[in-house]
């Protein structure tokens, strides 16, 4: 069993160059943080605006992170479920192996104005995860 560390975001294990971070939907960011904030002490480490507001906020907790995501614009999963994001080497390569894995591809991969690459999947489960690529 490998150690984990903190990674820029989520945890990343020492023998592996994945990193696994939670992200919750939410149709409203600001009471979702303040509830993190006020219950955890979690602080705000990213913030990416939207047109309405923001978009994304990645909290804080000591060593690990938690995102929230906006539902009202690009958000995979509705209030109350959750999507997991996970950092791999390169989102391209990984794509063509979903499908035979026993996953969904939801999307090609994209380019994210915040400096990730990002393809929206799904695991046998429908669980959706994002693979996510820092550019």
């Amino acid at each position: 069993m490998s150690t984990t560390e903190a990674g820029e975001t989520g945890m990343r294990t020492q023998s592996s160059a994945f990193a696994v971070q939670p992200i919750l939907s939410t149709n409203d960011i600001e009471r979702l943080s303040s509830f993190y904030a006020e219950l955890f002490g979690a602080e705000e480490d990213l913030r990416v605006p939207g047109r309405k507001g923001p978009f994304f906020v990645t909290l804080r907790f000591g060593d690990a992170t938690l995102t929230l995501v906006a539902t009202k614009r690009g958000a995979e999963a509705a209030p109350g479920q959750a999507v997991v994001a996970v950092f791999v080497e390169n989102v391209d390569d990984l794509l063509p192996r979903v499908k035979p894995a026993g996953g969904k591809v939801r999307g090609q991969a994209k380019d994210m104005p915040w400096g990730h690459r990002v393809a929206h999947i799904t695991d046998p489960d429908g669980n959706l995860l994002n693979l996510t690529q820092k550019l």
